[in-house]
């Protein structure tokens, strides 16, 4: 019962966010100097021209009005047409989305297989050879821009070595496996696609490394730094003096309490791999959602804009939930709040 009350408490929260960034949002992007009409239709369009297209989209209502029904289309599950692609926004997001959740999930891999590790391993190696090695690739992994990492790691890998494919999701003659979930890695997987599977893993690995640099270099600082005050601790000398070996004492009684710091961190990096994509997807020629909200905010189309900002805030909230969720387990504290 004590996890379905706390359970309960986030997700009204996670509805107070949205309500509050839907108005936030529709309001910003109403705001603009700028007639999406005009941008849709060119500077040739006549005023009947005009006139339809923004009845088309309600744009000759009141903006109250046109919130009322923005959110009577929300809770019937219709987020509006695009105006740049004439097509549902809830289309275009389910197109986009998996693509970038996929890269996100890459990324995330990449930082929790390396930035853990590496963590653990400068806190036990304090001062020595090891923990300079991994200060040193943290500070540099947190000052590369995404954008210049991209291109050097096309540069060598795609023009220079030839090792791996430079952008897309696939190679230009495999076809995509049947949609099952719209990540591609999966769905060969169940479809039994080995050249599709080869294929979209290979070209996930350089912008997964990509993207995930930067969040290993903070996952490893973040970890060092709550190995290091774990490691200092009365039970964990307790536990060396009753016989454990180092690496039972580190994995079972160290590293469990040293990630309750470290989650918020994975959360807060899932929800910025997500927005960092943005780059890193135009870089590698990645049909994901930042390409789709950047090519939908310069052609001022607000429908697309809106579905897009209305997406990221339920993924950064659920991204906090399942951190609390996390806590919940870690921690046995909480538990008794």
């Amino acid at each position: 019962m004590r996890f379905l009350a706390f359970l309960a408490r986030r997700i009204v929260g996670i509805a107070a966010v949205m309500i509050g960034v839907s108005i936030i949002t529709f309001a910003i992007s109403h705001v603009i100097p700028a007639d999406p009409a005009v941008a849709a239709l060119g500077d040739h369009a006549t005023d009947a021209q005009i006139a339809a297209f923004r009845g088309e989209y309600h744009l000759d209502r009141p903006l109250p009005e046109q919130y009322v029904i923005y959110v009577n289309g929300i809770l019937h599950g219709d987020l509006g047409k695009s105006i740049r692609t004439r097509r549902s926004v809830a289309d275009d997001l389910a197109d986009s989305f998996p693509a970038t959740l996929e890269l996100s999930f890459a990324a995330l891999a990449v930082s929790l297989l390396v930035g853990i590790p590496a963590g653990i391993w400068s806190a036990i190696y304090r001062g020595r050879f090891p923990d300079v090695v991994v200060r040193i690739a943290a500070l540099a992994g947190g000052s590369l821009p995404v954008f210049w990492l991209g291109l050097v790691v096309i540069g060598l890998f795609y023009y220079q070595l030839g090792w791996l494919p430079g952008g897309g999701r696939l190679d230009t003659f495999v076809s995509p496996p049947p949609t099952r979930t719209g990540l591609y890695v999966i769905d060969s997987l169940l479809a039994l696609d080995l050249d599709a599977l080869r294929s979209s893993v290979i070209h996930l690995v350089l912008p997964a490394l990509t993207l995930g640099y930067f969040s290993t270099a903070v996952i490893a600082r973040m970890t060092r730094s709550s190995m290091l005050e774990v490691l200092g601790q009365d039970y964990m000398r307790t536990a060396r003096a009753k016989g454990l070996t180092e690496r039972l004492v580190v994995v079972r009684h160290g590293l469990r309490n040293a990630l309750i710091p470290t989650v918020t961190i994975i959360g807060l990096t899932f929800g910025s791999l997500l927005s960092g994509a943005v780059l890193t997807e135009t870089i590698f020629s990645w049909p994901g959602l930042g390409r789709y909200a950047t090519a939908s905010a310069i052609s001022l189309d607000f429908p697309a804009v809106l579905g897009v900002t209305l997406l990221a805030a339920v993924v950064y909230p659920v991204a906090n939930l399942a951190v609390d969720i996390a806590y919940y387990w870690l921690d046995p504290r909480i538990q008794r709040d």
